[in-house]
């Protein structure tokens, strides 16, 4: 499926595992994606902006919903905690209140020496404690880009672009972009015209 992404489309899926990872987050969501869409400044990104969408109100409203996790803890795993009484978020309160803040968040590596001096990475800015190397799609990430597919086979289109993972998001309307996008006041079948609007108008 990915041979048919255009090249916006691409750095938004490659951008979103970013975006998870400086979040701390072990998993690519829905809400990745919609960040990596702000972040990707096209015309889709304006789409949002003109309607109030900024990345720092979306990372604001992301972390509201899902607080970076203890080191090692999945959403599944948090899940299947919470479902036995145990809720993750007031263990990390009472643990910050007795040790301070991370208290689970493993210490810093120490930096790797190089004979010419320290090599300075990407990483070296990311938070600490963020997940490395490969990051996998949540089930509803996946939906999405697969809804993306179909939206541009709807409208007859031979690739995918930013504006079609964007209709795939809105298609699949429960995932939480959605939710940060309806919680901002954002019509989503509004916006769902104005992207198709958008097509009619380049065609």
């Amino acid at each position: 499926m990915f041979e048919r992404f255009s090249t916006g489309a691409r750095a938004v899926v490659v951008d979103a595992q970013e975006q998870a990872r400086s979040l701390g987050h072990r998993y690519i969501g829905t809400e990745h994606l919609l960040l990596s869409l702000l972040a990707n400044d096209d015309g889709t990104s304006a789409l949002l902006r003109e309607r109030g969408v900024t990345v720092d109100g979306t990372r604001s409203a992301v972390l509201q919903y899902v607080q970076r996790p203890p080191e090692g803890l999945t959403p599944s795993d948090a899940d299947a905690l919470r479902a036995i009484g145990i809720d993750i978020d007031e263990v990390r309160r009472r643990l910050e209140e007795n040790f301070g803040p991370d208290p689970l968040a493993r210490p810093p590596a120490e930096p790797q020496r190089r004979r010419f001096g320290l090599r300075r990475t990407r990483r070296s800015q990311e938070p600490a404690g963020s997940p490395r190397g490969h990051i996998p799609f949540s089930a509803r990430a996946k939906k999405v880009l697969e809804l993306s597919l179909r939206e541009a086979l709807r409208l007859k289109h031979r690739s995918i672009s930013t504006e079609h993972i964007l209709l795939g998001m809105l298609r699949e309307g429960e995932g939480l972009a959605a939710m940060v996008l309806a919680r901002g006041k954002v019509d989503l079948a509004e916006l769902r015209r104005a992207v198709e609007a958008r097509f009619r108008d380049a065609a």
